[in-house]
């Protein structure tokens, strides 16, 4: 029996699973905690995953990493990080983004160049404020890594003269790759950096090697996030993937690739040689635990105390933009709570709010891509948010579609596995791992849902015009 791993580098964490590579079946398991922040040393991420691998990888062929995507890597001549790597969250680079939309033209020739419309997260908008408020740093980068390429490089001896590797879905989210030539847009890196030419990573295909660690495994192309969490949760036609970590995200799999002037849809590739159109939101999960702090509770007794209130939560209505926001671009909002009175100014009613805002937010993101002409017969819940019954009968309330909550699992990871098979086995197709049946939940006959989302709609409205 052939073992392989997948790795999740998350920006929370890095979760390593060990699978059988002809079913999928997860043996062993293990995650360690990252530092908190929007800029961390790159050393911290390899620190967590030889930690969570250690002991974890006996008998294991082959492995692959899927890591948070947009992160900039900045190494030196001598494979050094010149500085802590700026995270996807991190949105100093808000101003950056949007001088680079003007430079080129505006949105449209962004969208055209590279599937997307420079936001704070994206990595080429990164490059942009390195250049203008660190040039001692930017003079010093030779090569621009992303977190997983980084992690991808380190497996394979993390030397000089290893040459870095990455691959065509976290490549899609820098912003200076093409989804649609495959291609690097170089030009665009100069424009972004200030005319500095750093090496980019080579970019391989879905089941192609990088190469082998110092004892001999394989190691794959690994992956963005994202593109993971859709191989390995096996969306198939109709499906669109909502994952509610940290971070939310809206995403499907497409046969071309998307090209959106309003920056609200990215235009990514996937691990498979398609193509992912994806929506982000920066308030997710953390909504939720943040909610739990506030009232001191529990993610678990959360759902217990929201079920005491009914939907609409008497009136409360969260705009949920604690960390900012990405759909809408907003990066400077805060979050808000609406509608208080004497009557409903109460843990339960607060509880339901924090759900129901949450998936508000993500529920306009969803009609980002059904604006683009995709119809989701059910959606896919992800995430660990998932994992609370409530959130997905509120889910079918709000995106008005079944929801489907299949059983949890560490998707990133485990489609980080999938690949390390496939580049394992050198077979045309990635192996054709089974999931279990999904639990279902349909929109209620009597849907809350319409009505709770034009409220939103409305405190939204006006937060977007002050």
């Amino acid at each position: 029996m052939m073992l392989v791993a997948g790795v999740d580098s998350s920006t929370q964490s890095c979760k390593v699973v060990v699978c059988t590579a002809d079913t999928g079946k997860i043996l062993r398991h293990s995650r360690i905690p990252h530092p908190d922040g929007t800029e961390v040393a790159a050393g911290e991420w390899w620190r967590a995953l030889r930690s969570a691998a250690d002991g974890l990888l006996d008998g294991v062929s082959a492995i692959a990493v899927a890591g948070q995507q947009h992160g900039l890597v900045g190494l030196d001549e001598a494979g050094v990080p010149v500085r802590p790597a700026l995270l996807w969250n991190d949105t100093r680079s808000a101003g950056a983004a949007a001088d680079l939309v003007d430079e080129l033209g505006g949105p449209r020739k962004w969208a055209d160049a590279v599937g997307l419309v420079p936001l704070a997260a994206h990595t080429v908008a990164k490059l942009r404020w390195l250049a203008d408020h660190e040039p001692e740093h930017a003079d010093r980068v030779a090569r621009v890594l992303l977190p997983h390429d980084y992690l991808t490089w380190r497996l394979r001896g993390g030397t000089s003269d290893v040459e870095p590797v990455t691959d065509r879905g976290d490549a899609s989210g820098t912003g200076y790759w093409s989804p649609s030539t495959g291609e690097y847009r170089t030009d665009l890196v100069a424009l972004a950096f200030r005319d500095r030419s750093p090496e980019l990573p080579r970019v391989l295909g879905p089941a192609e090697a990088a190469g082998v660690t110092a004892d001999g495994m394989l190691v794959a192309a690994g992956t963005g996030d994202n593109a993971a969490a859709a191989l390995g949760s096996g969306i198939g036609d109709g499906d669109v993937v909502v994952s509610l970590g940290t971070s939310g995200t809206v995403f499907t799999r497409a046969s071309h690739p998307a090209s959106d002037a309003t920056g609200a849809i990215n235009g990514y590739a996937d691990a498979t040689g398609a193509f992912l159109p994806l929506v982000c939101t920066l308030n997710a999960a953390q909504v939720l635990d943040r909610t739990a702090a506030l009232l001191g509770s529990t993610i678990g007794d959360l759902e217990t105390l929201a079920r005491q209130s009914d939907p609409g939560a008497a009136g409360l209505t969260l705009l949920p933009y604690l960390a900012g926001e990405r759909t809408p671009n907003l990066p400077g909002a805060t979050g808000s709570l609406h509608g208080l009175t004497l009557d409903n100014m109460a843990p339960r009613h607060v509880a339901r709010a924090g759900i129901e805002g949450m998936l508000c937010n993500l529920a306009d993101a969803l009609d980002r891509l059904r604006a683009d002409d995709i119809r989701p017969r059910r959606i896919l819940l992800i995430g660990g948010a998932a994992a609370n019954r409530l959130v997905a009968e509120v889910a079918a309330q709000i995106f008005e579609v079944t929801v489907a909550v299949p059983e949890p699992q560490e998707y990133v990871a485990l489609g980080a596995a999938r690949q390390a098979a496939w580049a394992l086995s050198g077979a045309a197709e990635p192996p054709a791992w089974t999931t279990p049946p999904a639990p279902e939940f349909p929109a209620p006959p009597d849907n809350p849902g319409p009505e709770i989302r034009a409220r939103y709609a409305r405190y939204r409205r006006h937060t977007h015009e002050i």
